[in-house]
């Protein structure tokens, strides 16, 4: 079986309640169960890698279990260790509120409307680093038929022009990627197409709109259908998702702020908090 190997290490005494659940090793009191190796365990693992994790899974386990016992025993000031782990608790069931809260009370959309305000009134926060472009592109092999009307399609932006060319690359194409209606950056373009300015000219393609090459293997095409140059402020649809993330950050932000003061305000009113100190009168 898969945990023979870990049985053999079993040496457990019966008074222990193990609540119905297998022990594998036990380390200074503290158990190993079958059940939790088995949780930890990924998934369709052949049988001998099965054997291979589990022996390296109760080693680990062991020799954690082990270092803790000596740290345990060696480490003077427990009553620090026991504050920290209490600020920490305290902490992690706050958080878990809040994100219930959050998730239970707080309108989980942006609104467009939302998002362009937010926009317009912070436009300086929302500066290109790097080039983007929109546009297409199409690979096809050095030898491809048609290739005349691929020059003539792709640097078309027509609804004929792109249905053609779809047409055409679902038969010829090594790589066709339409990206008219979303911005990529520039460096996403200099890995597949062959032109070392796209990674040392900044406004190389701002140039240069129609590029087409080839090489021993395959003809590239390309065209710039808009530019964003560095240093520009982003376009609106390539800052909405950055908007967005940012705007629900704030509305968390504000909605938590906001359940503290109401809870101050009952505790308040309910005269639940009593000042062991004089208030200044201010």
């Amino acid at each position: 079986m898969l945990f023979c190997v870990a049985m053999g290490l079993l040496g457990c005494s019966q008074q222990y309640d193990h609540k119905g659940m297998t022990p594998l090793v036990e380390v200074a009191g503290k158990f190993l169960y079958e059940e939790d190796l088995r949780q930890a365990m990924p998934l369709n693992l052949s049988k001998d890698d099965s054997v291979l994790f589990a022996e390296h899974y109760i080693r680990t386990w062991v020799e954690d279990a082990l270092l803790f016992d000596k740290a345990e025993g060696n480490i003077p000031d427990n009553a620090k260790i026991t504050a920290l782990v209490e600020n920490y608790r305290k902490a992690l069931i706050m958080h878990v509120y809040q994100e219930e809260l959050v998730n239970q009370k707080l309108p989980g959309e942006i609104t467009d409307e939302e998002v362009k305000e937010y926009y317009e009134k912070n436009k300086s926060l929302f500066v290109l680093e790097k080039p983007i472009v929109k546009g297409l592109f199409i690979k096809v092999p050095l030898h491809s038929q048609g290739l005349a009307d691929v020059r003539r399609w792709y640097k078309r932006n027509t609804q004929d022009a792109i249905e053609k060319l779809e047409k055409y690359s679902l038969r010829n194409a090594v790589t066709y990627d339409y990206f008219y209606d979303q911005w990529k950056p520039v460096e996403d373009l200099a890995s597949i197409v062959p032109v070392k300015e796209l990674k040392t000219d900044g406004k190389y393609l701002d140039r240069n709109r129609n590029l087409e090459l080839k090489d021993t293997a395959y003809h590239y095409f390309l065209h710039v259908e808009d530019f964003q140059g560095e240093g520009k402020v982003k376009p609106l649809d390539f800052a909405k998702a950055e908007i967005t993330e940012i705007l629900i950050n704030l509305k968390r932000v504000n909605f938590i702020e906001q359940v503290k003061e109401d809870l101050y305000r009952q505790a308040s009113e309910r005269n639940r908090i009593n000042y062991f100190y004089l208030q200044s009168d201010e």
